[in-house]
């Protein structure tokens, strides 16, 4: 039997919200992916955002996955689900304060590049000041708006050291889309089909990045990105446009093959 339970929460000033009905404990839903893999696996609804049903918590939490791709901050996913998906105890447990500040501190700047502000429906105040749910405050360097902007290689040796600091490095046709042949001159720990799909999230979600790239290719272009793997995103760190004239890049992926790295 589903349990119910009954909401303890109240509302000050505009802040939390407060749920009228009791709620129940239910299966965090496999279309959330916002939600997936946060160490548990059920949630409460209504939840701390007053959505009343799963597809509405599930629609409205899928305009946070393009936040969480700029990877402004790594405790931005904990933030965001102990609000879309609270986890079922015996009540309600509210994000502190103090990780609500260092989210919105590392995040509002890349929501701003798009004319978003920090949401008053997240208003930091509102939540408590001595109650931690999960992790630890860190102070993180904060995602840009210039992310992925094209660089020109100054030497072939320079990029060749850039290769050898990344875990991977691809060629891509970017406009949201890839060429049929996905070249790879570096591909890290990513085997098989993981290159293709991984790139393609990347794509899809780092709106930023892809931006970026092709503001002077607007018919898109074939580009070189390289970058970091972490866990099942990756990390751009550099991005080259392709081009034959470009004699830096093309020589460095020419002796890319026989070069050996420093340790």
């Amino acid at each position: 039997m589903t349990p119910k339970l009954r909401s303890t929460l109240s509302i000050r000033d505009g802040g939390l919200w407060e749920s009228r009905t009791s709620s129940r404990c239910v299966p965090i839903p496999s279309d959330m992916a916002l939600c997936q893999n946060i160490g548990y696996d059920t949630m409460r609804m209504p939840n701390l955002l007053g959505h009343e049903s799963l597809a509405e918590a599930v629609q409205q939490s899928t305009s946070w996955l393009p936040l969480l791709a700029r990877e402004c901050h790594p405790d931005a996913r904990s933030f965001l689900c102990s609000l879309f998906a609270p986890i079922c105890l015996d009540r309600f447990i509210s994000p502190c304060r103090s990780l609500c500040e260092s989210v919105r501190d590392s995040c509002a700047p890349i929501m701003s590049c798009y004319g978003y502000p920090w949401p008053e429906i997240l208003r930091c105040e509102q939540y408590p000041a001595d109650y931690v749910i999960g992790g630890f405050i860190l102070s993180v360097p904060q995602a840009s708006c210039r992310d992925c902007e094209l660089e020109k290689p100054s030497s072939p040796k320079d990029t060749l050291e850039s290769f050898c600091k990344s875990d991977f490095g691809k060629h891509l046709l970017s406009q949201f889309s890839l060429t049929t042949k996905l070249d790879v001159l570096k591909q890290g720990p990513l085997v098989g089909r993981q290159i293709r799909s991984r790139i393609e999230l990347w794509l899809e979600r780092d709106a930023t990045c892809v931006r970026n790239m092709t503001r002077q290719h607007p018919r898109g272009g074939t580009f070189l990105v390289t970058g970091t793997v972490q866990g099942e995103r990756l990390v751009v760190n550099k991005a080259y446009a392709w081009q034959r004239q470009n004699r830096n890049l093309m020589a460095a992926a020419r002796k890319w093959k026989h070069h050996r790295c420093r340790n």
